[in-house]
Formats: C-alpha cells, structure tokens, sequence
C-alpha cells in the first residue's frame, strides 16, 4: 500500500481544525494531515529545509499577523515551496477573495460548510476532479 500523502492545514480557528479533521477521516481519503495555528508559525516550519514538505496545503484567509493570501504570496515566491499545491478554505465565497487567491497562485477554493458530512463531500469532490484520484482507499 502506498504511503499516505500529508496535507498542512494552516487555521486559526480550533474547531474548523478540528471538523476538517474529522471531515478528512469520515472522506476514507488516505492523506495525514498535520495542523499550524498560524501562518507565521507554518512558514517557519515550511522553510526549514529539514522539514518533510507537503503534498497540499489548506490555508484559513482570514488570520491575525500574517494573513491567508500574505502567506499564499510568501509561499509561491519560494522556490522549494512554490509547487505545493494551496487549496484557499475560508468562510468568505466572496468572488474578490477568490479572484485575488487565484491570481496569486492558489490551486482551488473551499468554502468553509457547515457540518463535517459536507466538508467530506467536498473534499472527496476536489480530489477526484483535480488532484490524486488514487488517495481514495480500495
């Protein structure tokens, strides 16, 4: 079996970390997900070379000192980071928000739903129309 691929969910908000979480396991999507407070803390931890990067990247807009699309825009200058693919999961569904991140670089935007069993849904959707088909366990 191959290994699970990882995603950072950069969040400041306990409880949406903690329904992504949940969301993720109820998906039967086969990715470790490994969680930062802060976008100040999660660019520290990406550019430390020893840090295992990766395989996507979760990102909160709406966060105190360093902002989502300040960190999408420190990410995608980073050359060791820039091909991480940054899924945007914000509350906002506001089309400037998600014109601006696209803009930036951002791979997709998720609006934050409601309750775990659509989140699942969601996350099942965009991995199977975009990325990794094969993260689905048999």
């Amino acid at each position: 079996m191959p290994a699970a691929l990882t995603c950072l969910l950069v969040d400041d908000d306990q409880d949406d970390q903690e329904i992504f979480n949940l969301a993720l396991v109820d998906s039967g999507l086969k990715m470790k997900c490994v969680v930062s407070s802060s976008a100040v803390e999660a660019l520290a931890m990406l550019k430390q070379e020893q840090y295992a990067l990766p395989d996507y990247i979760f990102l909160d807009l709406n966060m105190p000192r360093i902002n989502g699309m300040q960190f999408l825009t420190e990410v995608k200058k980073n050359s060791r980071l820039q091909n991480i693919p940054v899924v945007i999961y914000s509350t906002s569904s506001h089309p400037k928000d998600i014109d601006a991140t696209k803009k930036l670089g951002a791979a997709a935007f998720i609006t934050k739903p409601s309750g775990i069993k659509e989140l699942s849904h969601l996350l099942n959707e965009f991995f199977q129309t975009h990325f990794q088909p094969a993260l689905h366990q048999a």
